[in-house]
């Protein structure tokens, strides 16, 4: 892998690190989206699978206090049921299509928020169902499940500092579940397309990310850092979707 590629790698995920310290989210959708130009569909999307497991870990451990675990486990077994489908759809899409579904879902899944951003409080009960497989399938199939949850947060009125924490045993679930219905439905990249150095690098990038990320908390409002993300990962999903569309035609 050239030297160039593992170091614009490195800073992708730290950056996101750094965001998701101050937003609750970012790692996913900073990363899939580039990881995926850089490495292809496939190994790109795992890659940023397992960035976000070290990430999510690392964030928990900071704001574990304010975790709503009782709205987590009411969204864990629809993310393990959601990520299952998602294995199943990358092991049978061609890679063109992926990009396709990477760029598009997370485009349609920013959309979303932004629509139920100016709309009152949604309390239909099939809300979380919704947000809890859509989560599962995007995070294995996209490597994004931020998007989701942002929507299904503002369409419930979620409590920010309560959605911000909870976000992390939500995004561990869903990328440990990813790495691992991919595994056993055959849907992972195979072996030797991830070189062995890349895996010490993006966890000191990881780890580099949340601790600069600690002291921008205290200056960047979460929603600076949050607005940030959403830019980023726009972008990053419209390379994505344009690269499919290119392969296709």
């Amino acid at each position: 892998m050239p030297l160039e590629v593992l170091l614009l790698m490195c800073g992708t995920v730290c950056l996101g690190a750094l965001l998701q310290r101050t937003a609750g989210m970012g790692l996913g959708m900073v990363a899939a989206p580039l990881l995926t130009l850089l490495l292809g569909p496939v190994a790109g999307v795992t890659t940023s699978n397992m960035a976000a497991v070290a990430v999510a870990l690392l964030v928990l451990r900071d704001l574990r206090h304010h975790v709503d675990w009782r709205r987590y486990a009411a969204l864990a077994p629809l993310i393990v049921v959601g990520s299952v489908l998602g294995a199943l759809a990358v092991r049978s899409t061609p890679a063109a299509w992926l990009d396709v579904l990477v760029g598009g879902s997370v485009l349609l899944a920013l959309v979303a928020g932004g629509v139920l951003a100016r709309r009152t409080e949604i309390t239909l009960p099939g809300t979380s169902v919704v947000a809890g497989l859509a989560a599962g399938f995007m995070n294995t199939t996209s490597g994004v499940a931020a998007p989701a949850m942002t929507a299904y947060s503002l369409a419930t009125r979620w409590e920010h500092r309560a959605f911000r924490a909870t976000l992390q045993p939500v995004f561990l679930t869903a990328n440990l579940t990813s790495l691992l219905t991919k595994g056993l439905l055959g849907a992972a990249p195979a072996p030797g397309v991830l070189p062995v150095v890349i895996w010490p690098a993006l966890a000191a990038a990881a780890v580099l990310g949340v601790l600069l990320g600690r002291p921008v908390a205290r200056r960047l409002s979460a929603r600076a850092a949050a607005r940030t993300a959403l830019v980023l990962a726009t972008a990053g999903a419209c390379a994505a979707l344009v690269r499919g569309l290119l392969s296709l035609a």
